[in-house]
């Protein structure tokens, strides 16, 4: 450990529409995690935070805005172009109508200990980007919708930050990248995230490891620190 560490534990998106039974984009075994999210929240981290999907229902990537025939939910994808800087472009897959603004689906599961949370941190607000980081839309010349995230963290000193939460291979993936690039040691808590399609962790997997990004168990030692 190094002389200087003040962490804090970032859980993306543990909300209603990620869930089964009855979310509209339900990541197989969402909930199961709960009970270690909540043996995380009872650490003495610096800063414990909850990130939510929030999306207004005309949102960019809700495949019930676009035209047949590109609108299936999981199959299609679009190109959106950075909406201040139309050169640079993203592609993205479309979904289900989701964690829309007001609805159950919007809100953090019930057993999971809110409580312990010190901030709550929403995201994805901004109806023309995707946004599946916790800190910022993909686009970079320029940036289109940051939350406050960053600025949370850096103002508080936090040297490292913990990460768990849905999807692994989307927002928890995202989120986790960005962390990186914000100067912040990270640490992805494997056993405490579930993905959409498990198949694409590998290629998640090499994602961190360029990055600088470690995936850690429950039991790892920088979890005692």
């Amino acid at each position: 450990m190094s002389s200087r560490f003040k962490p804090a534990l970032v859980l993306v998106d543990v909300q209603e529409d990620f869930c089964p039974p009855n979310g509209s984009l339900a990541v197989q075994g969402g909930r199961d995690i709960v009970p270690l999210l909540n043996e995380l929240l009872d650490r003495p981290f610096a800063i414990k935070v909850a990130t939510k999907d929030f999306h207004p229902p005309d949102h960019i990537s809700f495949a019930s805005n676009h035209d047949a025939p590109n609108n299936k939910p999981f199959e299609s994808t679009i190109t959106i172009a950075n909406p201040l800087n139309p050169s640079e472009t993203q592609e993205t897959r479309l979904w289900p109508d989701h964690c829309v603004q007001g609805t159950k689906g919007a809100e953090l599961l019930p057993e999971l200990n809110v409580t312990k949370v010190h901030e709550i941190v929403e995201k994805g607000q901004d109806t023309r980007v995707e946004m599946y980081s916790a800190f910022a839309d993909p686009f970079k010349s320029p940036c289109v919708s940051k939350s406050r995230l960053a600025k949370l963290l850096h103002d508080a000193e936090i040297t490292d930050v913990f990460v768990a939460g849905l999807a692994a291979d989307y927002c928890v993936r995202y989120t986790a990248l960005d962390a990186a690039r914000e100067g912040f040691k990270t640490r992805v808590i494997g056993e405490a995230t579930r993905a959409v399609d498990p198949s694409s962790m590998d290629s998640v997997l090499k994602e961190y490891d360029e990055a600088g990004v470690t995936v850690i168990e429950k039991d790892d030692e920088s979890l005692s620190w």
